[in-house]
C-alpha cells in the first residue's frame, strides 16, 4: 500500500514546504489558519472517500466493459485515457459551475481567497463523490483499473501544481497545459474569469470550446467567491451552499470565540489528523469489498476529527471536548481492544491523545485565570 500513500505524503509536504517559502523567503504574509483549514476541510474526506471512486470503477470495468481496448497496443491505451480522463475533467468542471447542484459542492474550492498549493487541496467533502459518473464511461469502454488510477493521479498532482504561487509564465508549454497562470484567471471572485479555463491539464479543450481566458483582469480584483465569509468548520463549509441551494433556514451563525488557539497548536493537530488517515489508506488501501467493523470505526473517527479541529479553530468549546473524546477513544479501541500493536498505532494515537489533553489543559488554565481575574 506504499504506493497510495507516497501522494499524500508528497502534498503534505509541497503545501507545507510553499507557505514557508512564501513567508520565509519572499516574505509574504501567509494566512496558516487559511492553510490548515483547507489541508483540513475537504482534503481528509477526499482520501477517505477516494476509495469509493476506485471501487465503483473496478465495479464497472469488472461487470459492465465491453472491452473495447483490448486489442489496441498498450501505448495508445495509454494515450487515450491520458486524453479521454482530462476531457471528462473539462466536462465535469465546466458543468460544475453551470448547474447550481454541482456548483454547491464547487464552491468550497472557489472560496479559497489565497492562491497557493493549499488551496489545491480544499474541497467539499463530496468533491470526489460527483466525479464518479464522469470517469465511469472509461471503465465501460476498457480502460483497465490500474491505468484509470495512474492517469487520474498524474492529472491530480498537474492539477495541485497549477495552484502554486511561485511558478511564472512558462512559455510554449502555456499553448499546451493549464498552467498557474491559466488557473489563477478561473480563481478570480468574479464569475467573468472564474466561468473560464475549466482545463485540468490541458488547455486545448478550453480554446476548442470557446472557455479559454488569456490573462487575469487590469484592474484590482481578489480570489475567492461571493462576499460571505466561510465557516472554518468543515461541516458548515460543505453543507452550507447546499442550504442556500435548497433554500433551506438553516445557517452557521458567526458567533464571538470562546477562545483562541494557536496557529502552531492548530497545525500540529491538522499534522497528527493527516498521519492517522495515511495510516488508515496505508492499512485499508482504497479497498470497500471486504469492509468490517473497525475500518468503519476508524473512517468514522477520522471523519469527526475534522469537524472537532475545525471547531477548535473557530475557538468553539465543544470542539476541543470532541477532539480528546476522539484521540483518547482511538487508542483505547484500537490498541487496548483490538490489539493494533504495530510501532505506528502505537506511537502515533497516544500521541495525538496527548495533543488533546494538551490543548484542553491549556484551555482550563486560561479559564481558571479569567475567573480569578473577575474575582
Amino acid at each position: 500500500m506504499i504506493d497510495l500513500i507516497i501522494p499524500i505524503i508528497f502534498m503534505l509536504v509541497v503545501v507545507t514546504g510553499e507557505a514557508l517559502i512564501l513567508q520565509r523567503v519572499r516574505r509574504e504574509a501567509v494566512n496558516w489558519r487559511d492553510v490548515i483549514f483547507n489541508l483540513n476541510s475537504g482534503h481528509i474526506m477526499l482520501w477517505l472517500f477516494r476509495g469509493l471512486e476506485i471501487f465503483c470503477y473496478g465495479m464497472v470495468a469488472a461487470h459492465f466493459s465491453f472491452n473495447g481496448l483490448s486489442s489496441w497496443p498498450e501505448p495508445l491505451v495509454w494515450l487515450f485515457a491520458l486524453l479521454a480522463w482530462d476531457f471528462g475533467f473539462y466536462w465535469l468542471h465546466r458543468l460544475h459551475h453551470q448547474l447550481g447542484a454541482l456548483w454547491a459542492v464547487h464552491v468550497v474550492h472557489h472560496q479559497g481567497e489565497h492562491f497557493n498549493l493549499s488551496l489545491g487541496v480544499r474541497n467539499s467533502w463530496y468533491s470526489s463523490l460527483t466525479s464518479i459518473p464522469f470517469f465511469m464511461l472509461l471503465a465501460v469502454v476498457g480502460v483497465p483499473l490500474s491505468v484509470f488510477v495512474a492517469v487520474s493521479l498524474l492529472h491530480y498532482t498537474l492539477q495541485l501544481f497549477n495552484h502554486n504561487a511561485l511558478t511564472p509564465k512558462l512559455g510554449f508549454l502555456e499553448k499546451i497545459f493549464v498552467t498557474p497562470s491559466h488557473h489563477r484567471v478561473h480563481h478570480v471572485n468574479d464569475r467573468v474569469y472564474s466561468d473560464k479555463n475549466f482545463g485540468g491539464s490541458f488547455i486545448f479543450w478550453d480554446k476548442m470550446f470557446g472557455t479559454f481566458c488569456p490573462a487575469l483582469p487590469e484592474g484590482d480584483f481578489s480570489f475567492g467567491a461571493g462576499k460571505e465569509r466561510h465557516s472554518e468548520n468543515p461541516f458548515w463549509a460543505s453543507n452550507q451552499p447546499f442550504f442556500r441551494y435548497l433554500k433551506w433556514p438553516f445557517r452557521a451563525r458567526q458567533k464571538t470565540a470562546q477562545f483562541h488557539c494557536s496557529v502552531t497548536s492548530l497545525f500540529i493537530g491538522a499534522m497528527l489528523l493527516f498521519s492517522l488517515v495515511i495510516g488508515y489508506v496505508y492499512r485499508f488501501g482504497y479497498g470497500y469489498d471486504a469492509i468490517g467493523l473497525p475500518q468503519i470505526g476508524l473512517f468514522s473517527l477520522l471523519a469527526t476529527g475534522t469537524l472537532a479541529l475545525g471547531g477548535i479553530s473557530e475557538g468553539r468549546r465543544w470542539g476541543v471536548t470532541l477532539w480528546l473524546t476522539i484521540t483518547l477513544a482511538l487508542p483505547l479501541i484500537f490498541i487496548a481492544l483490538l490489539e493494533w500493536r504495530d510501532t505506528f498505532w502505537v506511537v502515533l494515537m497516544p500521541l495525538t491523545a496527548l495533543h488533546a489533553v494538551t490543548l484542553a489543559c491549556g484551555l482550563g488554565r486560561r479559564q481558571l485565570s479569567q475567573v480569578i481575574r473577575h474575582e
